[in-house]
């Protein structure tokens, strides 16, 4: 069984922070992530809120510079799926396919992905029609009319760059006002090719082949209506890559781990940081400095 100091479970903005501080402080340590480091950044068009980066960041463009940053202090990547996790004393075991890992501080990582509405259809026409990442599919839509579902940040800002293809983008929203942050709700008020659909939900995607309709009701009055689109983009929160973990770590009811101001959690030595976390706020900023709170906590863990 491999023997390692720390061991870092994904490679999102956390992770890879994480995996930063650990490197310098010359941690034997690894990191394993199942896909490309990057996370959810990889499917982000534009990020505008990086400190320093006056002007916007492309997703793709702010991971790799995070990788390579990460890489220069030495750090060890791994291309792996974590089946599972187990404690054995003051140990930590990481089952994966390629063998167990076996580790005296854990850092977990695995953020979330985006929550599914669960209605008639959704399953059905997911990759016909249905998706999760504008910046992923939007190109696939041009000159076609779509609809995206929420009313956060994500929301908007996929609606925004699906302006670059669809000459119609309805955005439906089950409140009377967006949540997003004001220049985003500014933005989308302020967008010729944006219509907001206020207090209504969707029931169903349609379409035999792909989505050819959206199902809606009108929470004021209860009135239900087909709206003709050819795209259904659903950006109505996230859920955290924990099932791997259930009976592990203490999580909240929605699965989110709960972490102490250290990032430590109800098992002494096993971190956790970035979106997979119970906390108000899920963005690449504040998981960049969870990571680094992890880091240096188990840091600590180990020296003492």
């Amino acid at each position: 069984m491999e023997a390692r100091e720390l061991v870092i479970v994904g490679g999102g903005p956390a992770g890879m922070t994480a995996g930063l501080y650990a490197a310098r402080a010359r941690l034997d340590v690894v990191m394993i992530e199942r896909l490309s480091p990057g996370g959810q950044m990889l499917t982000t068009d534009m990020v505008e809120n990086w400190p320093g980066d006056l002007e916007p960041v492309n997703g793709f463009e702010l991971a790799e510079r995070m990788r390579k940053h990460a890489l220069k202090f030495g750090l060890e990547i791994t291309g792996n799926e974590v089946g599972g996790i187990s404690v054995d004393g003051g140990h930590k075991v990481v089952h994966t396919p390629k063998g167990d890992i076996r580790c005296k501080a854990l850092i977990l990582c695995p953020g979330a992905s985006p929550r599914k509405l669960g209605v008639p259809g959704e399953t059905e026409l997911t990759g016909k029609g249905v998706s999760y990442c504008g910046t992923c599919d939007g190109p696939f839509f041009r000159d076609q009319v779509v609809a995206c579902i929420g009313g956060g940040d994500t929301a908007a800002e996929e609606a925004l760059f699906l302006t670059k293809f669809a000459p119609k983008v309805y955005l439906v929203h089950r409140r009377d006002q967006l949540r997003a942050t004001a220049i985003l709700a500014e933005r989308i008020m302020q967008n010729d090719k944006i219509e907001v659909l206020w207090s209504q939900v969707p029931l169903a995607f349609l379409g035999k082949n792909g989505v050819e309709s959206v199902r809606l009701r009108k929470l004021k009055d209860n009135t239900e209506y087909d709206l003709a689109v050819q795209g259904a983009f659903v950006f109505v929160g996230t859920l955290p890559n924990t099932l791997f973990l259930n009976g592990v770590v203490e999580m909240d009811q929605q699965g989110f781990i709960i972490a102490d101001k250290n990032q430590e959690t109800s098992v002494p030595g096993v971190f956790a940081a970035g979106d997979c976390c119970s906390k108000l706020l899920r963005q690449i900023v504040t998981a960049a400095g969870e990571g680094a709170t992890a880091a240096f906590a188990a840091q600590r863990y180990l020296e003492d």
